[in-house]
């Protein structure tokens, strides 16, 4: 086997084994569940942890490389309408292709599933276009997301109640394993380019930016449906007696997901081999690894939404159901925290920015760091989660304070800092947070007696919107011990340089 891949799915594995152990210690304690459940999980979270694996190897040798080529060759070409046009393209193609917002639409009945991804794709292309022409402009995100925050909350007055929690979900399940490697290396393609002293600050923020797209191409699709009652699609685990039943509950759902990761992922790879074949751009060797990172991409596409969808997700919304109809149910808001804590840890690309992190701060910000202030924040942020699933209070009354605190505190923090709050927002809110938490918040909610679409949804919402405080608390840590001073030049020019060899 390939040691990149081992190390990946290793890398997956200790992800994924800590929440695979509080699932089974509470099958044999609080929620007895019988062998055939819990078989299904257990293949459930092997092929999440093997599809993992093989689509970070993936997106490294295949979205990162044709992110930051992409960015850099529309940027020497100093045509500004046609590195717009581009980003819009790419940006609805690649989040089409997101298995997050797939996972998503499939619980989210009121809107057919394709006109929910296009709208959503079509949302981030447009935002895409606004994130680059931010860099190329040198606006300041703070005012940028101030203003469009004001916009999201404006038109969220005319947004049917039922549709609010979904919409700001939809924000956080975009920028997940797909998206963000490709659009943190367009950025970094983009702003490599410019080679002035705000570049590196300026690479961060795309995905910030991205994450609102989606959030008001949702309301207006709830503006546009109002359905009269809120629809959702529960989660179930198919009666299983042997180890046989299991094998064929997976590989009867597989030509199913092959054919729909297929046709998802088919516009990005004829828009890379377009591009190649206009640009001549990756060197021979470059390109085979590329095709190898493609299928890599593929398989692990495959995987994953296999695992997510036959045993992981079904198996989240039956222990949420249970454990609020029980006598224990108010375990679900300590459960929550310590869920929160370790699932951070799990989405493959909170390592990427971190490392980042860590690069263009000197060291000062380790990823230790990093880690511990997004698995402190997103500890409390799904604890509030499963109050709210049980008591069924409105959203706003967190996401309002929440926003205007993250907002008020941008003009305060270096402006490093604000896009790498905002962007862990998206980044913290990937593929463990849809697949798990989601199901979990909704069979709370069920058992609770409440409406699935206003009091369940939302809890990705909560986990996007934690590092955006966390992370800008951590960065005025920083300038303080820093002296108020934000990036070292040295550092600054040695990401410029590195960037560019990469490219």
């Amino acid at each position: 086997m390939n040691e990149k891949l081992k190390e990946k799915i290793k890398e997956s594995l200790v992800s994924v084994l800590p929440i695979t152990v509080i699932v089974l210690f509470l099958s044999v304690s609080f929620v007895p569940m019988d062998v055939g459940t819990v078989s299904v999980f257990l293949t459930g979270a092997v092929c999440l942890i093997i599809g993992m694996g093989f689509f970070q190897l993936g997106a490294e040798m295949a979205m990162t490389p044709f992110g930051q080529g992409v960015g850099s060759y529309l940027t020497k070409r100093k045509k500004l309408w046609l590195l717009l046009l581009c980003s819009f393209v790419m940006g609805v193609l690649i989040t089409v292709a997101e298995p997050d917002l797939q996972v998503l639409a499939n619980q989210v009945a009121s809107v057919p599933n394709h006109i929910l991804i296009l709208s959503v794709a079509v949302g981030v292309g447009f935002f895409l276009m606004v994130a680059v022409l931010r860099i190329y402009r040198k606006i300041s995100l703070a005012r940028i997301l101030m203003i469009l925050y004001g916009l999201l909350f404006l038109l969220s007055v005319f947004a049917p109640n039922s549709f609010v929690a979904v919409a700001f979900d939809a924000g956080g399940v975009t920028t997940g394993p797909v998206t963000v490697p490709f659009i943190m290396a367009l950025g970094v393609g983009l702003a490599a380019s410019r080679s002035d002293r705000d570049s590196a600050s300026d690479s961060f923020g795309l995905i910030a930016l991205c994450s609102i797209g989606p959030i008001m191409m949702v309301m207006v699709l709830g503006i546009c449906y109002n359905p009269t009652e809120a629809l959702y699609n529960i989660a179930e685990i198919a009666p299983v007696l042997t180890t046989q039943d299991v094998f064929r509950q997976f590989v009867s759902t597989l030509p199913q997901y092959m054919a729909e990761v297929g046709i998802s992922i088919l516009p990005v790879v004829l828009l890379f081999f377009i591009f190649e074949a206009v640009t001549r751009f990756f060197r021979k060797q470059e390109l085979k690894k590329m095709c190898v990172g493609i299928v890599y991409t593929y398989i692990g596409l495959v995987l994953f939404l296999t695992g997510v969808n036959v045993g992981f997700a079904p198996v989240g919304n039956l222990l949420g159901h249970t454990l609020a109809e029980g006598r224990y149910r108010w375990l679900l808001i300590p459960l929550g925290a310590i869920i929160g804590y370790y699932i951070v840890k799990a989405e493959p690309a909170v390592h990427v920015l971190n490392a980042q992190v860590e690069e263009i701060s000197g060291g000062m910000v380790t990823r230790g760091m990093m880690n511990l202030a997004l698995s402190v924040s997103i500890s409390c942020a799904v604890a509030l989660s499963m109050l709210r699933a049980m008591l069924g209070f409105s959203i706003y009354w967190i996401v309002v304070p929440g926003y205007a605190v993250a907002l008020l505190l941008s003009f305060f923090v270096s402006p490093v800092f604000v896009g790498i709050a905002f962007d862990s927002g998206g980044v913290a809110s990937g593929p463990m947070t849809s697949t798990f938490l989601l199901p979990l918040s909704i069979g709370v909610c069920i058992a609770a007696g409440g409406n699935v679409a206003s009091d369940a949804f939302g809890v990705i919402a909560l986990v996007a919107l934690a590092p955006l405080i966390s992370i800008q608390i951590m960065g005025i840590i920083y300038q303080v011990k820093s002296g108020g001073h934000h990036t070292k030049p040295e550092i600054r020019e040695e990401i410029v340089d590195l960037e560019e060899e990469e490219v």
